[in-house]
């Protein structure tokens, strides 16, 4: 009788299991009601492509690339520390603003293999920093710059300050 009861609740587990996958698969199956693209994004964020390269930054970048050639490097951790006007508070790397939240940071190597970390920061040690997003990705056509966008919690671009920790291998 106890086999009996075991077999059972062994065929009510696997039809419960079957049935809860089942049911699963069709709630996922659904179509959303909003579009594919407003799901993601919501519609304050405006454009997320970097602004061209000037002629300043490439100069920037090359100078820089030829003053630390004489350096091997095995792996390297640094930081930057900016205002929000875009001026470096401390850190290693040439800091250039180009916008309303776009800074470019300008390193003496190739970074373009690195990982990068920011966080919205004061470059002081007084009071918590404001709400906000940043976003950084390598710099397009400079192997040895990061590009850093920052945005308010709105998700407007804003002037903030930040620190950025780059990784090299």
């Amino acid at each position: 009788m106890s086999s009996f009861f075991r077999r059972k609740a062994a065929a009510v587990t696997f039809a419960v299991l079957a049935l809860s996958l089942a049911g699963g698969g069709i709630a996922v199956a659904q179509p959303s009601a909003k579009a594919p693209q407003e799901a993601v994004q919501p519609a304050a964020r405006g454009t997320n492509s970097q602004p061209p390269v000037t002629a300043e930054s490439a100069r920037t970048a090359k100078a820089a690339l030829k003053a630390g050639a004489a350096t091997t490097l095995a792996a390297t951790n640094v930081f930057t520390v900016v205002n929000a006007n875009g001026t470096k508070a401390r850190g290693t790397g040439t800091v250039i603003k180009y916008g309303v939240g776009q800074y470019e940071v300008v390193f003496g190597y190739t970074v373009s293999a690195g990982a990068f970390l920011a966080t919205i920061s004061y470059s002081s040690a007084c009071c918590i920093p404001p709400a906000g997003e940043v976003s950084v990705a390598p710099r397009l056509s400079t192997p040895n710059a990061v590009f850093v966008q920052t945005r308010n919690s709105a998700g407007a671009p804003a002037d903030l300050g930040f620190t950025l920790l780059t990784h090299t291998p």
